[in-house]
């Protein structure tokens, strides 16, 4: 895709977020098998849900936009994947392998509240206002889903790995 504005790299933007989105739908069942504990789980499966939600809103924005869902490759994404999966399989203590999930899933939920909060802005500045609105209501749960892995990770996880 040819990046010639900002609204050009609005729309390149969702499709790279609608590509990462596409991958955490198929990543996340994998991470909550791999969980040793209940809770985390049970968070990466609750967060698979609201990430179906994810995609319909992307394919929403793209109908309002009068385009088709494209998703383009991320790299970005892709890597913190991979890392995680490459996590997941190599790590034979439940605990570390744990809290080696909670940070691969806080790696892409940054990812994706960096991407969030930049279409946010972007769509304001566009005068997509009901575009902002919808993506805005992702982002809140991006946040919320981050913060979730946080409390895990400090309330327990983390201490049992160490």
């Amino acid at each position: 895709m040819k990046v010639e504005n900002l609204e050009d790299l609005f729309n390149h933007t969702l499709e790279d977020i609608y590509f990462a989105e596409m991958k955490l739908v198929k990543a996340l069942p994998k991470m909550a098998k791999a969980s040793d504990s209940a809770a985390l789980g049970k968070a990466f499966m609750g967060h698979l849900e609201e990430t179906k939600e994810h995609v319909e809103r992307l394919e929403e924005v793209f109908k309002m936009l009068g385009r088709k869902p494209k998703a383009t490759e991320c790299p970005a994404i892709k890597g913190i994947l991979e890392e995680g999966e490459e996590l997941m399989t190599e790590i034979k203590d439940a605990d570390t392998r744990d809290a080696a999930m909670i940070a691969a899933g806080q790696a892409a939920e940054h990812y994706e509240i960096t991407r969030y909060g930049t279409l946010v802005s972007w769509a304001k500045l566009l005068g997509h206002k009901d575009l902002a609105a919808i993506l805005e209501k992702t982002l809140k749960e991006e946040y919320a889903a981050d913060d979730k892995l946080t409390k895990l990770a400090e309330s327990k996880l983390n201490k049992e790995a160490a």
